[in-house]
């Protein structure tokens, strides 16, 4: 009970940090929209599933691949740390400029003429594998809930945790976004959602920076 309360404050940061993540929309959250918007809801769920799969691999290869190295080099942590620190205020400057743009998201139908199911769901997982800020995104979600001394079973919670909420959001972008007016009503309060996001990445950015666990 005592370690559970000791490394959950982390783990739910890490959670956070993840649900914030995709509420802004990128190339796969974009995908998901056009698809679904294009060609129906069951070749948006099709992808979505894909970038979710995609998002579980990442979590999976950054979780093995930090807790092996902060368990035979402690001190890599610090490096971690400040790598992921700066990533998150990095994202942190990218929703603050949003929030002030006057662009609204744009969804787009993927190139590349109709595919079957498995089509989409191969491109979901071709685009989220692909997207060079995945890793970096994923090293500063994973070492919010790491320290030096975390158990295994904490970077398996947040793999778990992450990859259910990856499969109901992604879903739930799917179904809600193969009719136009959702997107009309997210780009709406697209700037208060950027803003919101600016500030949580903010506070994490700066948390990680000043960790010393």
């Amino acid at each position: 009970m005592d370690q559970i309360t000791t490394y959950l404050p982390g783990i739910l940061l890490a959670y956070s940090a993840f649900l914030l993540s995709i509420m802004s929309p990128g190339p796969n959250v974009l995908a998901i929209m056009g698809t679904s918007m294009s060609s129906g809801r069951r070749s948006g769920v099709a992808l979505a599933m894909g970038v979710a799969s995609g998002s579980f691999v990442w979590a999976v290869l950054t979780a093995a691949g930090l807790s092996a190295l902060i368990s035979s080099y402690a001190i890599v942590l610090m490096a971690i740390k400040i790598v992921g620190g700066l990533f998150l205020l990095w994202l942190a400057y990218k929703s603050f400029k949003s929030a002030v743009s006057e662009h609204d998201i744009e969804a787009k139908q993927l190139e590349g003429g109709a595919l079957s199911c498995m089509g989409f769901l191969l491109r979901g997982f071709t685009i989220q594998m692909t997207n060079p800020k995945a890793a970096l995104a994923w090293v500063a979600i994973i070492s919010l809930g790491l320290s030096s001394t975390a158990p295994i079973w904490v970077a398996i919670a947040i793999v778990l945790g992450t990859t259910i909420f990856s499969v109901v959001i992604h879903l739930l972008y799917a179904l809600a976004f193969s009719t136009p007016p959702m997107v009309r009503l997210y780009a709406k309060s697209r700037r208060w959602v950027q803003s919101a996001l600016g500030v949580f990445f903010t506070f994490a950015g700066l948390k990680l920076l000043t960790s010393r666990a």
